[in-house]
C-alpha cells in the first residue's frame, strides 16, 4: 500500500505492539495503541505511541489492527459497535487464525473494510519477531474487492500472503494449532527424559536435532521450497 494510514492498535500482548512496528517500518503512522500486562514492554516496540482505550483507539484510526485473544475477540467488536466507534471506510483487520471476516459483521455494518490477517509466526512479543515476519507467510481473508488490500498489508509486514476462504479458516486454525501445541508438547516430553538421563541442557542438546528432523518432515510432507532463516 503506497497511502500512509494512521493505525490504532487494540490488544497489547505479544502480537500487536510488533504489528505496529512492523507497519511503522512500511511508513505508516501509529497514532495510538490500547494498555496490557506489560505497558515497558509495549513502549519499548512502540516508543511514544500513546495507551487509550479502545474506543479512542479505533475513533482516531484510519486501519485498526486488532490482536486479541480469542475468546475476546467477538465480543469486542460487537462492544465497540454498540459505542459507535467504528468508522465508515475504516480498514479493520484481526489476527486470530480461526476467524474470518464474518466476526467482524458487527463493524462491517457500520460501514468498515473487514480484513483477517494471521502471520503464521509463534510471536515472542519483541522486536526479534520482526525478523522472523520477514520471509515468513501470513493467511489472508477478505471479500474480494478488498482482498488486494489484505495481501499488501501482509506484504508490509514482510510476509507472503496466502489466501484462505472464509470456510477455511476453521481447519487452517486447527492445523497451525496441531502444528504448535503437538511440538511444545512433544520437546517437554524429550526434554524430561534427557534431564532424567543426565543430560543437564537437554533444550540446547535438541536444538540441532529438532531442527534438522523439522527439516526433513517438511521436505517429506511435500514442501521442498524450505527457505533458511533470515540473518
Amino acid at each position: 500500500m503506497s497511502d500512509r494510514l494512521r493505525v490504532g492498535i487494540v490488544g497489547a500482548g505479544k502480537v500487536g505492539p510488533v504489528i505496529g512496528a512492523a507497519l511503522a517500518g512500511a511508513g505508516h503512522a501509529i497514532v495510538s495503541i490500547t494498555s496490557g500486562s506489560d505497558d515497558d514492554r509495549v513502549a519499548a516496540i512502540l516508543p511514544g505511541v500513546p495507551i487509550r482505550d479502545p474506543q479512542d483507539v479505533v475513533r482516531e484510526s484510519q486501519l485498526v489492527v486488532i490482536a486479541v485473544p480469542h475468546d475476546q475477540l467477538e465480543g469486542l467488536v460487537t462492544g465497540l459497535a454498540e459505542l459507535d466507534a467504528w468508522q465508515p471506510g475504516q480498514l479493520v483487520v484481526h489476527t486470530d487464525p480461526a476467524f474470518g471476516t464474518g466476526v467482524l459483521a458487527p463493524a462491517l455494518a457500520r460501514g468498515v473494510i473487514p480484513l483477517a490477517i494471521h502471520p503464521a509466526i509463534a510471536f515472542t512479543g519483541t522486536s526479534i519477531d520482526l525478523r522472523t515476519l520477514v520471509g515468513a507467510y501470513a493467511a489472508v481473508t477478505a471479500p474480494a474487492p478488498v482482498l488486494p488490500i489484505a495481501q499488501a498489508l501482509a506484504v508490509e509486514l514482510g510476509c507472503e500472503p496466502v489466501i484462505i476462504a472464509e470456510s477455511d479458516r476453521a481447519a487452517y486454525a486447527e492445523g497451525v494449532t496441531t502444528a504448535t501445541d503437538f511440538s511444545r508438547s512433544i520437546i517437554r516430553q524429550a526434554t524430561d527424559l534427557l534431564r532424567s538421563a543426565g543430560v543437564a541442557e537437554p533444550g540446547r542438546y535438541l536444538a540441532a536435532l529438532m531442527h534438522t528432523t523439522v527439516d526433513h518432515a517438511l521436505v517429506e510432507a511435500g514442501t521442498d521450497d524450505i527457505r533458511p532463516p533470515v540473518d
